[in-house]
Parts: C-alpha cells; structure tokens; sequence
C-alpha cells in the first residue's frame, strides 16, 4: 500500500539495540545473552550520565559459535514486509557499552563484536530481502565503523543539530555526506520548537539529568543556535535576522518558529543527503519532548499525545488541513509540471 502510495521504498522498520528481558527472544535465545547485563550508552551531550536500556546483549563469542542465526533470523524477520530497515544504534555491530546489574550507565565498559561478521549478515540480509539500510551512527562511533557502513553501502544519519567541522561550526549544505539520511533531529532529542526554546535544558535540569550548571547548559545552547541561525540566514532561508529571532525567543515569544522550521528543513533539502527524514512533530509544531533518554516513569516517554504548538491534540484526519504541515514538507515537494 504505501509503494502504490508513491513511495519507492515502502516502509522502513526499525531493528532495535536489544530485546526486553522478558521476551520471546530473551527465552528462545536464552545462551546468546549475556547474564546480568544490559545494554546502554555512555555519558555525551545529550545524555551526561550515560544510560541504561534494560536490554540484556548478545554474547559475542556464543553468537559467533552460532554462526549469527539468532541474528540473521532477527534481521530477515524484520526485512520480511519492509522495503528498509533503520539500524539503531549502528555500532552494536562492533562495540557495545554493557553495564552490569546494580551500577549506573557511566559505570560500564566496551564489549566488542566481530565487526566484519557482523556487517556482513546485515548487508547480506538486507540484499536477499532488496532493502535499504539506514544505521542510527549517532553518538560516540568509532570513525572506522562509518567508513565500513558507507563501503557496504549502507546510509548514515545526519542529524542537523551535530553536524559541526572541526572547529565546531556549523556543516555548510554542501558539506554534508551524501550516503546519509538526513534529519534535524530524533525521537530521542526535543522537537524544533521545543529545542528553539531550551525546553530540553529546563526538563533534564528538573529530572536530574544535567551534570553541569544549568546556566553553562543555557549559554552553550544560545551559542549554538546563534550560529545555525546565521548559516540559515547566510543560505538565505530565514528573512529575519538571527539577531531577531534570538530576542524574539529570549521573551519567549513564538512567533518565528513555524519560519525557522521550515528553513531547516529547507537546509536539509539543499544538502545531498541521499534520504531525507521529517518528524511528524517538528511538521506540525509540537514542542513537547516525545521520549527522553536515562528515564522510565519520570517521564512520559512515547505517552504524549501529538499537538499543535499550543499543545492541542492533532488528530489523523485533520493532519492534511495543518497549515505547517503543508510548509514544513513543501521543500521536497516535486516542481510542478
């Protein structure tokens, strides 16, 4: 249905990092995982205390005494009724942060796969099934594991808010990498006008996230959306000024955050970003956070209802007639004619 819809590829499935300890998978496979495990990610930008998913990891070396079964039949169970599938959390093809039972995320270690074994089901997989790959290469990746990923030809995700050169300037369009898919952000980052506003800042700082002083967190955020704000303004996206959208935002006022939205996704377009990716949320200005890493019942991750920027629930039928809607996607809309 979607193919006959107009969309070459299908659908896109997602292969998740882990399993729930629980599950069907956890019981069939029970010797691939390791014991009192789980999976997670160490402290970054985002995320200063690390985290912990819950999900217990494969045992390297069973797996491979295995010859990757359990893996391969995860990957073409999921490729089965997909035109592609999104890797996420693209290194667990070669390293992953395990932590054990009883400590906290920042407390784990690096357990490292057979990167070349594992690559290789993945793309052999995907091959037999004719799917696109996609791998979630976000975080703290090895540069190598990219190199590898983009020989195969598998695509890399571009997420807007890191892509900085070396000096930690923002990524000119042309600058960008072509094997990629690209977006402005996640589902596990603030949507655009949540993001604008620093309603991260202040939700990490009351959950208990934040590892610095919030003020440092506030001016290092003001810095940086100075100066994707300047690019955007610089590729003559924005008509305003930075510097009046900046005092704009200081006083908390809203009014050009459906303009700066659809100049970000209008840089996306200009890049050459072979897959372009459009949240849902950021299309239609919800500013509330829909999944907030390093939490479980302090937040309600995947429970929030999508709003319009006041907040009001959006239903399906009603999303053809969302005005910004209409303006956040006209940038990939085919010319006419």
């Amino acid at each position: 249905a979607a193919r006959e819809s107009g969309m070459p590829i299908g659908i896109v499935h997602d292969l998740a990092v882990g399993v729930h300890p629980g599950s069907a998978d956890a019981w069939m496979y029970r010797p691939m995982f390791a014991p009192g495990m789980s999976v997670g990610a160490p402290p970054d930008e985002f995320n200063q205390k690390g985290q912990n998913w819950g999900q217990p990891p494969w045992h390297p070396g069973r797996l491979a005494d295995a010859a990757y079964l359990p893996f391969r039949g995860m990957l073409a169970a999921a490729l089965r009724h997909g035109g592609g599938l999104r890797l996420d959390h693209a290194m667990q093809i070669s390293r992953l942060w395990w932590v054990p039972e009883g400590a906290s995320a920042d407390e784990g270690t690096y357990v490292y796969y057979d990167r070349e074994a594992m690559l290789s089901t993945l793309v052999w997989e995907a091959a037999q099934a004719g799917a696109v790959v996609v791998a979630e290469d976000l975080g703290t990746v090895e540069p190598e594991v990219r190199d590898d990923l983009a020989e195969r030809g598998v695509l890399g995700t571009s997420l807007l808010w890191f892509e900085r050169d070396a000096e930690g300037r923002p990524k000119k369009p042309e600058d960008w990498r072509e094997s990629s898919l690209a977006t402005v952000s996640t589902h596990d980052m603030p949507p655009i006008a949540g993001f604008l506003h620093g309603d991260h800042i202040e939700l990490r700082e009351r959950l208990g996230l934040l590892t610095r002083p919030v003020e440092e967190e506030t001016a290092d955020h003001a810095r940086q959306l100075a100066d994707w704000l300047r690019l955007l303004h610089e590729e003559e996206l924005l008509d305003t000024t930075p510097e009046e959208i900046l005092d704009a935002l200081k006083e908390g006022s809203t009014d050009h955050d459906a303009e700066v939205t659809a100049a970000l996704h209008a840089f996306l377009a200009y890049t050459p970003s072979r897959l372009v990716g459009v949240s849902l949320a950021d299309a239609v200005g919800e500013r509330r956070t829909q999944n907030q890493p390093g939490t479980t019942d302090e937040y309600p991750n995947w429970r929030i209802p999508l709003g319009d920027p006041e907040g009001e629930p959006i239903f399906l039928e009603d999303l053809p007639s969302v005005p910004m809607l209409e303006t956040s996607l006209a940038p990939f809309q085919p010319p006419s004619g």
